[in-house]
C-alpha cells in the first residue's frame, strides 16, 4: 500500500462562540485539527507505512530514527482521534477505518526485521526509547479496534521490539517514565518485563519532586515545560495501562500532585492562548496542554471544565492562527510560528513537533463530558492582574489583563547539572524573564542576545553570561538569586539580583561587583515580527522597542547607571532571524561605560505591555520611578503609578509571605 502524494487540507467547522465565546473552539475543530494533521502526514510514509520521512534537518539520532519518530508520535494522535470515536467512523466518512488500517499496517512492517522499512532496535539511552512509550500509549489506547485484531505473529513481534526496553539503561530524567509505561504495557500482555524496573523509575520520579506539584526533569534545576507534557503525564498514562496493578497510594499521590501543579499551570497562558515561551522543546507548541486534559481525564482537576477547555483550546487556536497548525505543505515545522531551528535542539527531527499529539489527549474524554459540554469560562488572565510566587522552581509569574500577556521571572532554572559540571548559559533558560509575547533573541551562532541580561563586556565587547543560577528567595512579589559572571564560581557573587514586580513594571536591582573601568550592559525584552522591524527611539538613560501592533519594550536607569550626574542614552539594538516569533526584533539596551570599582548598585525599571494607558505615555514613566537604599540595606522602591514597597537583595521584605496569587 502506497500512501497518495497530495494533501488537502479541510475545513474547520465554524466558530461556535455561544459554547466557546473565547475560542470558538469545540470538539469538532479538535477533531478536525487531529485530521488535518495526520492527513498532512500521508504524503511522507513509506511504502509499507512503517516510516515518515518527513523533510528538513536531520535529528541526532539520524534519518533512521526519524523515520520511526514520525510513526510514533503521529500514532499517538491516531489513537486519541480513533478512541475518542470509539473505534467508529462518523456517517460518511472513512478516517476512522482508515487510520486504524494505516497504523496497523505499519505496525506489521516496523517490527519485520526483514522488512526494509523496520525499526531501529530498542538499546541503552536511544531515540527508540522515546517513540516506543508514543507506541504503547496508542496500542493501550486503541485495545479494541486495533491491537487485539491485530495477527498473532505480529502482536508477537511488537512485543519482542518493545523488549528491548527491558534490562537497557534510559537516560537519567523523564525517558525512566518511558521505562515504564513500555514495561508495564509488556505485563499487560504477558510478554517479558521486569517489575523492578517499572518501580525503580517510579521512585526515580520521587528523587526528583521539589514540592508544590513541581518536578525537575533529572538532578539539580530543571524546570521547564517537560514538567506538565512528561513528569506529570507519563503517571497518569502509566495508571491507565496498570489499572488494578498500579500501587493505590502511589497513585493517590500523582493525583495530588498534579492537581496542585494545574493550580499553576494555568497561568502560564496568555489571553491569546499563547504559552509563556521558556525552556527546550517549545516546538511541541500546544503539548504545554496536556496536563489539563489529564487533570480532566483522572478526575482530579481543581479547574472548572469550561476553563480547561478555553485554556487548551486556545493554545491550539494561536498556533492555527498564526500559520503554524497545519503549516508549511501541512507538517507542523520545527519552530514556534515559522520554521526557527536556533529554537530546537540537535535531537530534534523534523517530526519530532509531533509530540503535539499530547494536547489531543482530551478526545479520551467523552463527547457528552463537560469539558466539551460546558460553556467556556474565562481564564486567569482574562480576569485580573496576578501575581505567582513559584518557589520550587525559583519563578515568579505577573500577567496584566488588559493586555493579556503572562511574563515569567526566572531566578531558578538553568537546566545544569549539579557542580562540579560547568556552568554555561541557554538563551531558555539563563535569562531573567520570559513571556507570552516574546521569544529569547537566539543567534544561531556567536554570544546569546542581549535581552532580559545583565552582562559585562570585555576589552573586545564580548559579554560576560548568566549560567548556574542560586537562588535566594521568591515571595509574594519579589523574587532574587545570585550567579558569576561566565561561570566562575570560585569567588563569591559577581552579581546578586533582587526584583518587585506591580503590573507589567519589573524592577529589577542589580549589586554588580566589577573592577574599576569594566562595561556594564542590561538589555529588556526583545520584541519582533515578520512583517516590518519594531521602531526604536531612545534618550537619556531610557531605551524603547515597538512593534507596529503596539506592542512595546522599555528600560530606564533609575539608579547608578549615571556617570557624574549625566545618564548615557540608551540604544536599541535591532536583529534579523534572531527570533521565534518574527524576523525582525529589536531590544533597548543600557550601558554604564565605566564600572567605578568594587560593588555597583544599579536599578532598571523594566516594562513589556500593548496596554495603551501605559504604552502611550512612554518614556514618561521613567521620571517617575525611584529606587532609594536604607540604611537596614533594603530598599524603598515606588513605581509609577505611585505603589510602594521595600526589596531586600538577600532576603525578602516584608518578612512574612502575602498570599501567592492575587
Amino acid at each position: 500500500m502506497t500512501a497518495p502524494r497530495t494533501y488537502a487540507p479541510s475545513l474547520l467547522p465554524p466558530p461556535d462562540t455561544a459554547l466557546s465565546p473565547f475560542t470558538g473552539y469545540t470538539r469538532s475543530h479538535w477533531e478536525a485539527h487531529a485530521d488535518r494533521l495526520l492527513a498532512g502526514l500521508t504524503p511522507y510514509a513509506t511504502p509499507h507505512l512503517a516510516q515518515y520521512r518527513l523533510p528538513g534537518r536531520a535529528g541526532h539520532a539520524g534519518a533512521w530514527s526519524d523515520g520511526l519518530e514520525g510513526y510514533a508520535r503521529s500514532f499517538m494522535l491516531a489513537a486519541f482521534r480513533i478512541a475518542g470515536a470509539g473505534g467508529r467512523d462518523a456517517p460518511g466518512s472513512t478516517v476512522i477505518s482508515e487510520l486504524i488500517s494505516r497504523y496497523s499496517a505499519g505496525l506489521a512492517a516496523g517490527t519485520d526485521p526483514d522488512d526494509p522499512e523496520h525499526w531501529p532496535p530498542i538499546t541503552d539511552r536511544s531515540q527508540s526509547m522515546v517513540e516506543a512509550a508514543s507506541v504503547v500509549v496508542a496500542l493501550h489506547e486503541t485495545r479494541p479496534w486495533l491491537w487485539e485484531r491485530l495477527p498473532d505473529a505480529v502482536r508477537q513481534r511488537v512485543a519482542s521490539w518493545l523488549e528491548g526496553f527491558v534490562g537497557a539503561r534510559p537516560n537519567d530524567s523523564n525517558w525512566r517514565l518511558f521505562q515504564v509505561v513500555t514495561e508495564e504495557f509488556l505485563a499487560s500482555v504477558g510478554a517479558r518485563h521486569r517489575r523492578s524496573e517499572i518501580e525503580s523509575g517510579l521512585d526515580r520520579l520521587e528523587d526528583w519532586y521539589r514540592g508544590d506539584g513541581w518536578y525537575t526533569d533529572g538532578d539539580g534545576r530543571k524546570f521547564d515545560y517537560y514538567n506538565a507534557m512528561a513528569l506529570h503525564l507519563y503517571p497518569v498514562l502509566w495508571q491507565r495501562i496498570a489499572g488494578d496493578r498500579a500501587d493505590a497510594a502511589r497513585v493517590a499521590e500523582h493525583r495530588t500532585r498534579l492537581r496542585s501543579f494545574i493550580e499553576d499551570h494555568q497561568h502560564f497562558f496568555g489571553a491569546d492562548g499563547a504559552p509563556v515561551h521558556q525552556g527546550r522543546s517549545l516546538t511541541y507548541r500546544f503539548a504545554t496542554s496536556a496536563p489539563l486534559w489529564a487533570g480532566a481525564l483522572a478526575g482530579v482537576s481543581p479547574l472548572p471544565p469550561g476553563r480547561t477547555r478555553r485554556i487548551a483550546s486556545g493554545a491550539l487556536k494561536h498556533f492555527a492562527d498564526r500559520g503554524a497548525v497545519p503549516g508549511r505543505d501541512g507538517l507542523l515545522s520545527l519552530g514556534w510560528y515559522r520554521p526557527f531551528l536556533p529554537a530546537t535542539q540537535p535531537y530534534s527531527g523534523p517530526a519530532s513537533p509531533y509530540w503535539a499529539a499530547k494536547a489531543f489527549l482530551g478526545l479520551l474524554l467523552p463527547a457528552g463530558h463537560p469539558v466539551w459540554t460546558a460553556p467556556e469560562e474565562p481564564s486567569p488572565v482574562d480576569t485580573a492582574d496576578r501575581y505567582l510566587a513559584l518557589p520550587a522552581p525559583g519563578w515568579l509569574l505577573h500577567s496584566t489583563a488588559a493586555d493579556g500577556i503572562v511574563r515569567l521571572v526566572n531566578h531558578g532554572s538553568d537546566r545544569l547539572p549539579p557542580p562540579p559540571a560547568p556552568s554555561r548559559p541557554s538563551p531558555h533558560y539563563s535569562r531573567f524573564a520570559y513571556s507570552s509575547a516574546t521569544a529569547p533573541e537566539t543567534p544561531p551562532e556567536g554570544p546569546d542576545g542581549p535581552d532580559n541580561h545583565i552582562a559585562l563586556l570585555g576589552p573586545a565587547g564580548v559579554p560576560t553570561f548568566r549560567g548556574r543560577i542560586h537562588p535566594l528567595y521568591v515571595h509574594d512579589r519579589q523574587a532574587a538569586s545570585w550567579h558569576a559572571p561566565s561561570g566562575d564560581e570560585a569567588g563569591s557573587p559577581g552579581i546578586v539580583s533582587a526584583c518587585v514586580v506591580h503590573g507589567p513594571w519589573e524592577m529589577r536591582l542589580h549589586l554588580v561587583r566589577a573592577p574599576a573601568g569594566s562595561s556594564v550592559r542590561e538589555g529588556g525584552w526583545a520584541v519582533a515580527r515578520d512583517d516590518a522591524p519594531p521602531v526604536g527611539t531612545s534618550g537619556p538613560g531610557w531605551a524603547v522597542a515597538r512593534r507596529r501592533d503596539g506592542l512595546t519594550s522599555a528600560l530606564f536607569g533609575v539608579l547608578g547607571w549615571d556617570e557624574d550626574g549625566r545618564l548615557p542614552d540608551g540604544e536599541v539594538e535591532q536583529a534579523l532571524d534572531r527570533n521565534a516569533v518574527g524576523r525582525h526584533s529589536a531590544t533597548p539596551l543600557l550601558r554604564l561605560p565605566h564600572h567605578p570599582g568594587g560593588t555597583r548598585l544599579l536599578a532598571t525599571l523594566v516594562v513589556l505591555t500593548s496596554d495603551p494607558r501605559i504604552r502611550d505615555d512612554l518614556p514618561r514613566p521613567g521620571r517617575l520611578a525611584h529606587a532609594s537604599p536604607a540604611p537596614d540595606g533594603t530598599i524603598g522602591i515606588v513605581f509609577p503609578d505611585g505603589w510602594s514597597t521595600r526589596v531586600g537583595l538577600l532576603s525578602p521584605v516584608p518578612p512574612a509571605p502575602g498570599p501567592s496569587a492575587v
